[in-house]
């Protein structure tokens, strides 16, 4: 006889006993209805609730802990590390999502054996006042876009804000998801798709919230950190981007020095110090990029070859570097001056020297200070 597969449904709670009893009723059916096909857990993940939250979940037979620390995160994690079954579903306590749509999520992982299944609702049904104008036309296709660009390789990610997913226990505890908020969701996905895991969708509905009931998401705050998590795992975007920009710019930079006058293409003055200046300041742009990629670098255990070196680099060696930096630095601001004493420190006549002189001095300085800066944080 075949073994039942052993399912568990987290529910995230917090002061939801409105909408609680709605969610627990269609649970409740779906272990009945399906007994015969799989052992099924009811879970609630309560994050400090002050109304009956709990006391409702006990009545209708569902497993109930506490999670200490708040957050959405926090609660599914504590729900998800504390569940039973093999398989694992989750999705939020205000019936915005159909619980008893849950079975085809379920179908399609044990079909397919993959590691995650998310419940789509952009290739579903969207009900009227569901999801703001905001939420639907920009932030998840923008979401879904950015996370694609960063980390999707075969699979793309179609509704990156869902809340209703089903997956492997055992390939969740592999992915150590940290987040305590509602960028919970993006860091699951993004987890998931650096560890190459095999996902899949399925459509489903959406709901809008219950009259008189307060969504705990706010939409710029939890936005913003969704967009901070997604960027914490790139550094390879700023890394990219930032030596792009910096080698476009100084390349324009030394034809501005060996041309040595301004050229006009299609209309535009181009390579006279205006230009020169233009192009100091976005060589200066794609440092401070790639510096930044640099940085959120030191915190993770996959990243770029360069970076690497600079990181691994041995504190001696790193010492005569920045001293071998400082030194150049010391000979063209001891050249600038020399050139400027021939005038009798009244004017400067050689412009686009001088540029090139001072825009290598700030470069050599900015990166040597983002190295300190990357070997400082990584000590932590």
């Amino acid at each position: 006889m075949k073994k039942k597969k052993s399912v568990s449904f987290v529910i995230p709670c917090l002061n939801e006993e409105r909408t609680l009893p709605l969610v627990l009723e269609k649970l409740v059916t779906i272990q009945r209805d399906y007994k015969s096909l799989y052992d099924i857990e009811i879970l609630v993940s309560d994050n400090g609730s002050k109304d009956k939250s709990v006391a409702i979940a006990k009545k209708f037979g569902a497993t109930v802990v506490s999670a200490m620390e708040k957050g959405y995160g926090s609660a599914l994690d504590t729900g998800i590390r504390s569940a039973k079954g093999e398989i694992v579903v989750f999705a939020d306590a205000d019936d915005t999502y159909d619980f008893l749509e849950s079975p085809a999520l379920i179908e399609k992982q044990i079909e397919t054996d993959c590691d995650m299944v998310i419940g789509s609702r952009l290739d579903g049904r969207i009900h009227k006042g569901a999801m703001p104008f905001l939420h639907r036309y920009l932030g998840t296709p923008v979401i879904n876009w950015i996370i694609n660009l960063l980390y999707a390789k075969k699979t793309k990610i179609r509704d990156s804000n869902s809340g209703f997913r089903c997956f492997k226990k055992e390939s969740y505890l592999k992915w150590n998801v940290k987040s305590k908020g509602m960028e919970f969701a993006s860091e699951l996905l993004i987890k998931a798709l650096i560890n190459e895991s095999t996902m899949y969708h399925v459509p489903v509905s959406l709901y809008p919230d219950k009259a008189g009931r307060i969504p705990h998401l706010r939409t710029w705050r939890d936005g913003m950190r969704h967009l901070l998590r997604i960027l914490f795992y790139g550094p390879h975007l700023f890394e990219r981007v930032g030596v792009l920009i910096f080698l476009a710019a100084w390349s324009q930079l030394l034809v501005s020095v060996f041309v040595g006058k301004v050229i006009t293409l299609f209309g535009a003055n181009l390579y006279g110090l205006h230009s020169m200046v233009l192009f100091s300041f976005f060589s200066i742009l794609g440092l401070s990029l790639w510096g930044t990629g640099l940085l959120i670098a030191t915190k993770q255990p996959r990243i770029s070859r360069i970076y690497q070196s600079i990181l691994a680099m041995e504190e001696d060696r790193l010492f005569f570097v920045l001293l071998s930096g400082f030194g150049i630095i010391v000979l063209a601001i001891i050249w600038i001056f020399l050139q400027w004493q021939k005038s009798g420190f009244v004017f400067i006549n050689f412009e686009r020297e001088f540029i090139v002189a001072t825009n290598l001095s700030l470069t050599l300085l900015i990166f040597g200070l983002q190295a300190v800066t990357a070997h400082i944080i990584k000590r932590d």
